[in-house]
């Protein structure tokens, strides 16, 4: 390939001017919402959530320490003496509110209601809107209730909101983990608000302001904040536009993904902080594995150099006996197989675009080799490790994907010969012939060990020599870790089929063909559906080992999601447009897996440790995507794909795919 000069670039500095996206682009249609219907947003300190069903109920709340799940606002109405309630029963006759739809935005959750009745000669017609907007840096929330008359009659109108007697409870920062906080009495909620009676004239409108929380303390405007962090989150994220339906707001509600999980509170370990899910309170905390294994080079980019906090925070946590940390930065759970591949796979990403320190990467092995030894060596060459059971790895709730298994050994491989690629790059002085001789062992033994060639699949192994064959997505992440021959690969791939592996609404952790393992009942490791970052990695896997057509024929399969969710849940079926409504199912850093398969593997744009980058896109036959205004190392990259032909340029300039842009 033609290395491109640096001299032949022109030199862009600063940020964008205007970040590419503003709030409004991630606004959201609640009537397009599918199950779960429960939404929430928040503040980067709070989050808060609606009571489903009304047009201005507010359910339960959190601002840590303050946890509020039980607390709830109800609101009634008086038009002329006559009694309006929210939350209108379905069917005739009904006198209340009528709900009639609404926006999610990422700061604030707009509702609208109307109420309609001709009675006693007389015609009340109202249009209601509530805005929702949880606090920032205050426990609690705003609800702003507007009262829009559309007749030629006066009104007078009363207002009554109704405030459970539920307390909040403080919790430590050390606890808030994956399950949300229970309830607890410590400290009252309080309501305040202006004045609950207006007169609403002809054709006109009324505003009523009510607040909930635990104190007076003042709060910084959640609009203003949301506008610094999507500015600082996205300013160096390409827009995305595309005539293929779907592709353009699936790539919008990814980023939207990452961007709820994104926490600016000044108590927390980082700031900003990247949690696995929090929006009802669960899984504030931050998984090594979903933070850095899923998107690590859209969250790279979205950080800047806050990312080397992040990785810092998650290397101060004894992760050889860990999984996550808390918001406080106090290590959770126990030892997690991919906690050391993920922290790896994110300071690649990171050194793409600055100079990594050496002592980082040498803390980065220090934790990897140590993580390796928690695990025992398996019984026959040493090589490969046996990862334990679930609890180690990633939760099939039937036996077959344990102990000694392909995958997290590939991975394994991977991240070790990332390493001495990351020593190489920063002088970390690692043994980096050793860790690449031991990377090639650990593939050539996987292979060996735990390829069945007649199944065409990997069999696990246990302490006893007790195998099986369990089709479980997580045999893809071989093929990306680089173990896999042709012929294996070919193997693998024959899988990904519809009735196996393939749904209409994307793709199963588990093959449907595998009557052992499959089911329907838990669907993010053990089929029917799968963990939200998995389908678009695999197409990413697919992207990166040159197979561009079955690629394409898994990513397709997921862009319903961008045009029925505001955020993306933490799993969702294949085979129907949904998630479980059932366990916690609320949003996921993982979604931001979406963007990363649409900019490094459709697009091509692949980032390297020396600071160079790789472009070179795949054309799609369903249409064209254009990607505008990516901000790399002082350049801005556009890329135009359409059926049959590129566009590519840097600052301005053409260049051909597969073209190197320098590191500057």
């Amino acid at each position: 390939m033609p290395i491109a000069s640096a001299s032949s670039f022109t030199r862009v500095t600063g940020r964008p001017p205007m970040p590419p996206y503003s709030l409004d682009d991630f606004s959201f249609d609640l009537r397009r919402a599918v199950p779960p219907a429960e939404i929430w947003v928040g503040s980067g300190t709070g989050t808060v959530t609606q009571l489903t069903g009304t047009v201005c109920g507010v359910g339960g709340w959190f601002a840590p320490p303050y946890a509020a799940p039980d607390s709830r606002l109800t609101v009634s109405f008086e038009i002329d003496g006559r009694s309006i309630v929210d939350a209108a029963r379905p069917g005739a006759g009904d006198r209340g509110l009528l709900p009639t739809g609404g926006t999610w935005r990422p700061d604030r959750l707009t509702r609208r209601g109307t109420y309609h009745h001709y009675a006693d000669g007389e015609l009340v017609s109202l249009a209601v809107e509530s805005k929702l907007t949880p606090r920032h840096g205050s426990p609690g929330y705003e609800l702003v209730l507007t009262i829009s008359n559309r007749t030629g009659n006066t009104h007078e109108v009363v207002i009554e909101p109704e405030l459970s007697a539920a307390r909040a409870r403080r919790v430590p920062l050390s606890d808030w983990g994956w399950v949300p906080p229970e309830a607890g009495s410590d400290d009252a909620i309080t309501l305040t608000h202006d004045a609950l009676t207006a007169t609403v004239e002809p054709h006109g409108s009324v505003t009523f302001t009510l607040g909930v929380g635990t104190t007076d303390a003042p709060t910084t405007d959640t609009l203003r904040v949301w506008e610094s962090r999507v500015a600082q989150a996205v300013g160096h994220l390409p827009t995305v536009t595309s005539d293929i339906p779907g592709l353009e707001q699936y790539y919008r509600r990814s980023l939207a993904s990452g961007l709820v999980c994104w926490w600016d509170h000044p108590e927390f370990v980082t700031t900003p902080f990247i949690a696995t899910s929090g929006l009802d309170g669960g899984a504030l905390c931050a998984y090594a594995w979903d933070t850095g294994g899923y998107a690590p080079n859209v969250l790279s980019l979205m950080l800047g150099d806050d990312v080397l906090s992040i990785i810092e925070s998650l290397l101060e946590a004894d992760l050889t006996d860990r999984y996550a940390i808390a918001p406080d930065g106090t290590g959770l759970g126990v030892a997690y197989a991919y906690s050391g591949w993920s922290l790896v796979a994110l300071a690649r990403s990171a050194a793409a675009e600055r100079s990594l320190d050496p002592a980082l990467v040498a803390r980065l092995y220090d934790v990897l080799i140590t993580l390796d030894k928690g695990f025992q060596p398996d019984d026959q060459t040493g090589v490969l490790r046996d990862y334990g059971d679930q609890s180690n790895l990633l939760e099939m709730r039937g036996s077959g994907w344990e102990h000694v298994v392909a995958s997290p050994n590939g991975e394994r491989a991977w991240a070790l010969e990332t390493l001495a690629e990351l020593s190489d790059v920063t002088g970390a002085a690692l043994p980096a012939d050793e860790l690449r001789e031991s990377a090639q062992q650990i593939r050539s033994e996987v292979i060996r060990q735990l390829w069945d060639s007649e199944a065409g699949w990997f069999r696990s192994r246990y302490p006893d020599g007790h195998t099986e064959l369990a089709y479980s997505i997580q045999a893809f992440d071989v093929l990306r870790s680089g173990a896999c021959p042709p012929d294996v690969a070919d193997a693998l791939v024959k899988q990904l089929r519809p009735g196996a592996f393939l749904g209409e609404y994307g793709v199963s952790s588990v093959s449907a063909e595998d009557e052992r393992h499959y089911e329907t009942a838990d669907i993010d490791w053990s089929g029917a559906g799968a963990y939200t970052g998995e389908g678009p990695q695999l197409a990413l896997t697919l992207w990166e080992q040159g197979r561009p057509e079955v690629a394409w024929d898994v990513l397709r399969r997921l862009l319903w999601m961008g045009e029925h969710y505001p955020y993306f849940p933490q799993d969702h079926y294949c085979d129907k447009p949904g998630a479980p409504a059932t366990g916690r199912r609320i949003n996921i850093i993982a979604g931001l897996a979406g963007a990363e398969a649409i900019l490094t593997g459709l697009a091509g744009i692949r980032p390297h440790p020396d600071g160079s980058l790789h472009i070179n896109p795949n054309p799609v036959a369903a249409g064209t995507i254009e990607l505008r205004g990516l901000a790399y190392r002082d350049h801005t990259i556009d890329v135009v794909i359409a059926p049959g032909h590129t566009e590519i340029t840097v600052d301005g300039r053409p260049v051909s795919p597969g073209q190197v842009v320098p590191p500057r």
